[in-house]
């Protein structure tokens, strides 16, 4: 129960001032002259302005509210090192038991810092500030927390952090630790396919002599370089781009004698790969209604870079017409088909026949170019089925398909067959999950009586109307018909010839999304869903292996024809490998190098300076074996909250407000009674 005073005032207080002041003249100027009785009449002045004041008697009754202490607890993935979790968890128990045996003091104890793939690194305070949000500033009494010392999220001035009370840290780890790291000092996220990049880094080692690693250097899981480096350099490394798409460069270097952990041995860099320039060549044989299908394709995509002929007078057009009035290009063939053919990723030949424009030999060129890894697609129409055919050439040791030299001339609906439900190229087609598909017909198609490649389309009575195959490292693609401008121009409906079309080419130019065969892993959030694309009926099991090297088996489910796919859910940050035997796939959970694996070293520098600043201690607490856990002190007055064995906690004297009461002095029979004798009083001893 606390007493006090409290003053209402009856009038405005410049009035009571005012009467205060005349109230100490009058008394003054009576015991400067020394009139009788000036010590009463100074003391009913005194009352009557203090009547006008209103002064109330006051009776709050309270009740002492708890200080609060705040444990948080370093769950982070660093502090599963060496010894820490149990250093950790001896030290939270003892802490905890001590600090409830306190009396007045509430204890919250939370944990913090576990791996989470949308934050990068160790995040205490940002639990803390969780920890005390509901906590008036006047009633915390200090933090502690239990941490090997690497957190990210330190606030870079004691007035920023929230609290007017001492800040511990009891670090768990050893002074003696050593480990090796890779930094990473040049990373670029893009590189030109077909172009080399540069990639900068270093190998550090940490509480050991400088020495010399060796780096091994890997592009999506294949061996590139090993090389030896001194520890503390500089290093510049030249990576090529393959291919479009993430391009995963692991950088790992050699482990260290006694260190830590392997974990930070090795970074990660995932350069995105992209084309400069498609450069494709589009020859027509003959101006048709489909040609212009092919270019307004080719030109619509900016990325790609079209050169494109069309032969409208062959060499054995004799007319009369004089040369120096031919308005006709002539057909570079030297240029395109031996000087630079291998500057192409894709050579269209669209109703082309042997018109004597091409020696033989150019065909040869081509042949070797789709081999040594170019690409070649023939849209055919009579002309394949022609004696002109471009199958009698030395294209046919690449072609996929021998024309029987019939044309089948009759409405039908091209279909997908059983392997193009599987095939990237034609899988999930608009239309095509009916029968017949939601296209419109086609009247055409060129008949052959072989085929070395993967049919993916037939025409009527199953004859095969796309041929996809691959010869030696490049690849060929065979369209049957040349009607395929009927579903660009709409007829019956249409089709989905863009697509249809685009999915072509760019399988032809291996586009990594459109391979028959292909293992994958897909991140969204804490979840990897795998996935794997493959033309047979079944697929093995599949191997998942975390950052620290912990594998779980994969059991895959068919989702939709050759497709094949499972989710799992990431418990570590870093890079995941998966592996069914025969393909390999890689990708990065949560930032590419997590700080949380930077540096692993316990240290008591990062928290330090911020520790002194609020009069708290940061120390360790392994002693040997041994977890050296110091007393915990109440203190009530003081600015320095430590000493040699132990730490202390601010207490504070909070407390909550039960109940008021308040007694008016000059109200009712008291206050009247006061003024009255003090009247009386002046009067009796003017009366002597």
């Amino acid at each position: 129960m606390n007493l006090g005073i409290s003053f209402a005032p009856l009038v405005p207080a410049y009035l009571v001032w005012a009467a205060f002041a005349v109230a100490l003249l009058i008394s003054a100027i009576l015991l400067i002259v020394r009139s009788r009785g000036a010590p009463l009449r100074a003391a009913a002045l005194g009352l009557m302005v203090l009547a006008l004041a209103n002064p109330s008697l006051t009776r709050e009754d309270r009740d002492p509210i708890p200080s609060v202490a705040a444990v948080i607890v370093d769950k982070s993935p660093s502090q599963n090192f060496g010894d820490r979790t149990r250093q950790t968890e001896q030290t939270r128990d003892t802490l905890v038991e001590r600090l409830k045996r306190i009396p007045g003091l509430e204890v919250r104890v939370a944990e913090a810092g576990a791996a989470d793939v949308e934050t990068d690194g160790t995040k205490l305070f940002s639990a803390l500030s969780s920890t005390l949000a509901d906590v008036p500033p006047d009633r915390v009494a200090g933090a502690i927390l239990i941490t090997d010392g690497r957190v990210h999220d330190v606030p870079a001035d004691a007035s920023t952090l929230g609290l007017s009370a001492p800040l511990h840290a009891l670090i768990t780890g050893r002074h003696d630790e050593i480990d090796r790291r890779i930094v990473l000092t040049l990373t670029p996220r893009f590189g030109i396919v077909g172009q080399s990049q540069t990639i900068g880094f270093r190998v550090e080692d940490q509480g050991a002599k400088v020495g010399a690693a060796e780096v091994t250097v890997r592009r999506d899981g294949e061996i590139l370089e090993k090389r030896v480096v001194t520890a503390h350099t500089d290093i510049k490394l030249s990576v090529p781009i393959p291919h479009a798409g993430p391009n995963i460069i692991e950088i790992e270097a050699s482990p260290l004698e006694g260190e830590l952990t392997l974990v930070n041995n090795r970074a990660v860099v995932s350069i995105d790969g992209v084309r400069d320039k498609l450069r494709v060549l589009l020859v027509s044989g003959e101006p048709h209604a489909g040609e212009r299908t092919w270019r307004n394709l080719l030109k619509s995509d900016a990325s790609v870079d079209l050169v494109h002929f069309t032969i409208l007078r062959p060499p054995e057009k004799q007319d009369g017409t004089p040369i120096n009035e031919l308005s006709l290009i002539a057909f570079p063939t030297r240029e395109l088909f031996q000087q630079k053919i291998a500057e192409f990723q894709l050579i269209i030949f669209d109703r082309y026949a042997r018109q004597g424009v091409l020696p033989l030999i150019y065909f040869d060129n081509i042949a070797k170019y789709v081999r040594d890894g170019g690409a070649v697609l023939i849209a055919a129409g009579p002309d394949y089925a022609s004696p002109t055919s471009i199958w009698r050439t030395p294209l046919d040791g690449i072609l996929p398909a021998e024309p029987t030299g019939e044309i089948i001339e009759r409405s039908f609906h091209a279909r997908l067959t059983e392997a193009g439900q599987r095939h990237p190229v034609t899988r999930n087609l608009e239309g095509s999950d009916t029968d017949p598909p939601h296209w419109s017909h086609w009247f055409r198609l060129v008949d052959i009586k072989r085929s070395t490649g993967t049919n993916v389309m037939q025409g009527p009575d199953g004859k095969p109307l796309l041929v996809l195959a691959r010869e030696g490292e490049g690849r060929v693609a065979l369209l049957l018909s040349d009607h395929i401008w009927l579903w660009a121009r709409g007829y019956e409906g249409g089709g989905p010839h863009l697509d249809l079309l685009r999915r072509l080419s760019h399988w032809l130019m291996k586009q990594p999304d459109l391979e028959e065969e292909a293992l994958r892993l897909i991140v969204h959030g804490r979840d990897i869903t795998v996935q794997r694309q493959t033309m047979a009926d079944s697929v093995n099991q599949v191997t998942l292996t975390s950052p620290t090297g912990e594998t779980r088996p994969i059991d895959l489910q068919k989702v939709e024809p050759g497709l094949w796919r499972a989710t799992t859910t990431a418990n570590e940050l870093g890079l995941w490998r998966a592996t069914d035997g025969k393909l390999t796939a890689l990708t990065n959970v949560g930032p590419p190098n997590p700080r949380e694996f930077a540096e692993v070293t316990s240290t008591t520098e990062v928290l330090n300076a911020l520790s002194n600043a609020t009069g708290g201690d940061v120390r360790r607490i392994a002693d040997g074996d041994r977890v050296n856990v110091p007393r915990v002190v109440p203190v009530r007055t003081s600015t320095t909250f430590k000493g040699d064995d132990w730490i202390g906690l601010k207490m504070r004297d909070a407390s909550v407000v039960r109940g008021i009461g308040v007694l008016p002095i000059f109200a009712g029979l008291i206050g009247l009674l006061l003024l009255i004798g003090s009247l009386a009083a002046t009067w009796a001893r003017e009366g002597r």
